[in-house]
């Protein structure tokens, strides 16, 4: 992205919108895509008349909340994967996510407090509206993180019921603790099965993880990246599986902030501003939903699916192209057309069209290749 302007990242956009064949050759390279997925934050900072410089956190935040409906939501999934160099602020960014989050419904509110409560964590009996936020460290085991123990108890995907599981230096946690989630993020529970007991607990959650380019984290900077790049790069981010990445919505690529980033002047769109706008498309989406068993766009699926979220013709050829372009699995195919639909509320949209489509499109990435 560095050294271009604004107008040259759309008049690109626009050309590999209009053109899914010419698309077609960069949609699967995934230095290219992550380009992509930028120069549409910034130029919606840019439409905003805000600062296009640095990293760019509000707009994604804000379409990865929307996007979940969210539980936060209540239940929904769409994940975030940041990708950037030490000490570009994924984890602060992080942090700071449950800002702009809905509060919890009574509902939800009660949800909650009882996984906590079975886990002994509900601070002196009081029920929170506060959406929970779990960071685990990368050196959790399965048990802590999927549940269990003698007296069987919840784990940190449970503890995070209804709201984010905050999952830093990704490649760090051991493999088979991290494949241990794709159930639970797929099904919304988790079941513990042990000698003397076998119980399900809810993990309806918003998984949302950093990680560093490569082992050094400096890839892409010459003076500071080690000498096996760019193989340590692949190596390294190998380490996640790719049935786990498919479970990843939304790819982010963290640029690093410089000193002259730090002097800029705060940003005219704050957490409020942000979450206003993601509330009122989760009340779009509440209203659509009235008559079904869904609550947000992510718990669409079969026939509320194909009627809420199918995008016009000139979306369908794109997403149908991009699919077979990036070889999509079903499931990837599904969880595109959701995000599609939570960016068509996010815009105030009714139907779902080419661009929501080429803006979900941009942010899948394909799993790394050794």
């Amino acid at each position: 992205m560095a050294g271009r302007t604004i107008a040259e990242a759309a008049t690109e956009r626009e050309t590999l919108t209009r053109d899914p064949l010419m698309w077609h050759g960069t949609i699967v390279t995934q230095d290219r895509l992550c380009s992509e997925m930028l120069a549409t934050f910034r130029m919606s900072r840019a439409k905003s008349g805000l600062s296009t410089n640095g990293p760019t956190p509000v707009i994604p935040a804000a379409l990865i909340f929307v996007s979940t409906g969210f539980i936060p939501l209540g239940v929904g999934i769409s994940n975030l994967l940041m990708i950037g160099p030490p000490g570009a602020g994924k984890s602060l960014l992080a942090s700071c996510l449950p800002g702009i989050l809905p509060p919890l419904s009574p509902s939800e509110a009660l949800e909650v407090s009882m996984v906590q409560s079975v886990a002994g964590t509900l601070e002196e009996g009081r029920i929170s509206r506060t959406r929970p936020f779990r960071a685990p460290h990368h050196s959790a085991s399965m048990a802590a993180l999927t549940g269990g123990g003698l007296r069987v108890k919840p784990g940190e995907v449970s503890l995070a019921h209804l709201g984010v599981l905050f999952l830093d230096e990704l490649p760090e946690f051991q493999r088979a603790v991290l494949d241990s989630l794709r159930q639970p993020l797929e099904t919304g529970r988790v079941d513990v099965a042990r000698a003397n007991a076998h119980v399900s607990f809810p993990a309806n959650v918003q998984l949302v993880a950093a990680m560093n380019p490569c082992r050094c984290g400096h890839l892409g900077d010459a003076a500071l990246a080690c000498s096996r790049a760019p193989r340590c790069a692949a190596d390294y981010q190998s380490k996640v599986s790719g049935p786990m990445l498919d479970r990843i919505d939304l790819h982010v690529e963290v640029d690093p902030v410089s000193a002259a980033d730090l002097a800029l002047p705060p940003p005219a769109e704050g957490s409020a501003h942000v979450a206003a706008r993601v509330s009122q498309a989760r009340e779009r989406q509440t209203a659509r939903f009235d008559a079904t068993k869904a609550r947000t766009n992510a718990d669409l699926e079969g026939d509320a699916l194909e009627r809420f979220a199918t995008p016009d013709e000139a979306g369908r050829q794109l997403l149908m192209q991009a699919a077979t372009a990036m070889r999509l699995s079903a499931r990837s195919y599904t969880r595109m057309l959701r995000v599609a639909r939570s960016i068509a509320d996010l815009a105030g949209a009714e139907e779902v069209g080419r661009i929501h489509v080429a803006e979900a499109l941009s942010y899948r990435r394909q799993a790394p290749r050794a």
